[in-house]
């Protein structure tokens, strides 16, 4: 098996990062294999906004206003036990990316290519980290549609779509993988 089809079949989505930083260099090339996603007439529609602790600080007050939200009518220790959850969401790993992609209100077909574009973009991005021995989660929760997330980090809600937080850092523990069969996925025509 050649080392791609390997980094393809072996990736799964980690939970639990180790404290280690990671390395700029990986993150360069990863960001690197973003950059060369396939994109319908080079529309390039990805960006990826780096979560240094400052900027992940700004997002916690919308952190803390939905997960009690979340947890209303739930016990006060629940509660705190699950805004301590949240908030380490946010703060705990290695890195943390916010990732949009561009709009364009005025043409559906664009924005859907442009959507499809940048999700290729990041598996690129989390296949070179796999590959490297780093693992991601793509997280797609409530807070990456609430105006302040847009305000806190400064992405224009007008011209891009935050499509999810990548959460990046050296697996802890690696969650088994279950995977469809081939022929549950797969239908020749004739």
């Amino acid at each position: 098996m050649s080392g791609i089809q390997e980094v393809l079949l072996s990736r799964r989505t980690v939970y639990r990062f180790k404290e280690d930083s990671v390395e700029n260099s990986f993150l360069d090339l990863a960001f690197k294999a973003a950059a060369h996603a396939p994109n319908h007439k080079n529309t390039n529609p990805w960006r990826y906004y780096v979560l240094g602790e400052s900027a992940r600080s700004l997002l916690l007050p919308e952190v803390e206003r939905l997960s009690r939200s979340k947890m209303s009518g739930q016990p006060a220790k629940d509660i705190e036990s699950g805004l301590k959850r949240a908030v380490s969401k946010i703060m705990s790993p290695p890195v943390l990316i916010a990732v949009s992609s561009s709009l364009t209100p005025s043409d559906s077909f664009r924005e859907m290519e442009d959507y499809a574009a940048t999700a290729c973009s990041i598996q690129n991005f989390c296949l070179s980290l796999w590959g490297n021995g780093i693992g991601t989660q793509w997280s797609t929760g409530t807070i990456t549609r609430a105006d302040s997330t847009y305000e806190a980090l400064g992405i224009p809600k007008e011209r891009e779509r935050i499509v999810g937080f990548l959460k990046v850092g050296y697996p802890e523990i690696l969650p088994e993988k279950e995977k469809l069969d081939v022929e549950s996925i797969r239908t020749y025509l004739s």
